[in-house]
């Protein structure tokens, strides 16, 4: 994209036809980080070790006093896949595959300095956790299979009783795209509830999509459920921007057409929209594996606002509001891009970052947070950036799930 572009409307990037480069099968080698070594931040900004020791740290949840919640889960490894299978091997290289501690830990900073002093089990027990939210004096979870919901009290270090289902969502068959977000509405009278795909172009039937590749929208009770956007194939990070108050989404698109196709993406979420998936891309572009088949749904596909890089696995979502980042960044978009297999030079494994100004983007995509990507070997990394979280003093935390690791952000004064 040209520094001359407007970002006012969505902007149509410049797209290959499909399979002008092989689908390749290209999983990252997980290493860890050695000592002495972090991730880079621009000139300005200082990245520390926050916390280490977790087990697949994904998501976080900022609580009213300052305490921060962990999700710690990832893809189970089970008996059905094979470790010889090509697929199933990368996924084990990478990190992403294996048991899942199915956990919440909390982290507490008690005297506001940034870093934490004490930190504890919150809940245990859970089904592949990722999103979180509190209202009032209840804290609901997004399990693989459901919402579950909790009694708070402010100041716990941990939450006692089973939790109650209220919303019962599809997790069986294939369900590749497992993680349910959770983020409460503004007015805090609904609850937002994203659900992936359980699969790439829909190839075990579109009857196995039903309630999936969508945005849910519920009451606090589970019930009044309705479909506020679909089309969306793994729809993860929510955020509300703080000058429209729209929320916006970051979606992986999918996979197997070639190194450039087809970007994830952010974008604003429409009450009611449809936004392609299977049958289409960045509007009316038809996916040529299922060409002609539901043309009246491709005509209404919305073009999503960015597009953020092909395969990068875009899956944190953050608009930034607070002071202590320099200017440029107040109310833009940072975005935790987990990285790339179909890609056969890596791509994503950063968080990236989109400047804002009244509502829209600004400018381009930009690297925020570098360096995941080992120097001496293109095909293997130190960590993935997955799920962001401003603290209160306006420092950001990173989640780097595949490293075991929470880094911290600060602008050097």
């Amino acid at each position: 994209m040209s520094e001359t572009q407007s970002f006012a409307a969505p902007a149509m990037p410049d797209l290959p036809a499909p399979y002008a480069t092989p689908s390749v099968v290209n999983f990252a080698t997980v290493t860890g980080w050695p000592e002495g070594l972090s991730p880079k931040a621009p000139s300005g900004f200082k990245v520390t070790k926050w916390a280490t020791g977790l087990d697949y740290p994904r998501w976080f949840h900022l609580l009213p006093n300052g305490d921060v919640l962990i999700a710690e889960s990832r893809t189970k490894l089970l008996p059905r896949h094979d470790p010889k299978d090509p697929g199933v091997e990368g996924q084990i290289r990478a990190r992403s595959l294996g048991k899942s501690a199915d956990r919440i830990t909390l982290f507490r900073d008690a005297d506001g300095d940034g870093i934490y002093e004490t930190r504890s089990l919150f809940l245990g027990g859970l089904n592949q956790p990722l999103g979180m939210a509190l209202v009032g004096e209840k804290f609901f979870v997004g399990n693989t299979d459901g919402v579950v919901v909790f009694d708070y009290q402010q100041g716990a270090t941990s939450l006692r009783g089973p939790g109650r289902k209220i919303l019962e969502l599809p997790a069986g068959g294939y369900n590749n795209h497992w993680t349910r977000n959770v983020v409460a509405a503004p007015d805090g009278k609904s609850l937002f509830v994203t659900v992936g795909s359980a699969s790439n172009v829909a190839e075990y039937g579109i009857e196995e999509e039903h309630r999936r590749a969508c945005i849910l929208q519920i009451d606090l009770d589970g019930g009044n459920e309705r479909l506020y956007a679909s089309g969306l194939r793994n729809p993860v990070g929510l955020d509300f921007e703080p000058v429209s108050g729209q929320p916006w989404t970051a979606v992986n698109e999918r996979d197997e057409l070639g190194d450039e196709l087809v970007p994830d993406y952010v974008t604003t979420v429409q009450e009611g929209g449809f936004y392609g998936w299977p049958y289409s891309y960045f509007g009316s572009i038809e996916d040529p594996r299922l060409a002609g088949q539901r043309p009246d749904l491709v005509a209404r596909s919305i073009r999503p606002d960015l597009a953020v890089g092909s395969h990068t696995a875009s899956l944190g979502l953050l608009f930034y509001r607070g002071q202590a980042f320099p200017e440029r960044y107040r109310g833009g978009m940072f975005i935790g891009q987990h990285g790339s297999w179909n890609r056969a030079e890596l791509s994503g494994y950063q968080v990236a970052f989109v400047p804002f100004s009244g509502g829209r983007p600004s400018g381009a995509l930009e690297p925020f947070l570098t360096g995941f990507t080992k120097q001496d070997d293109p095909n293997s990394v130190h960590g993935r950036p997955c799920g962001l979280l401003e603290l209160p003093d306006g420092s950001l935390l990173v989640a780097d799930d595949a490293g075991d690791t929470i880094w911290r952000v600060v602008a050097e004064k």
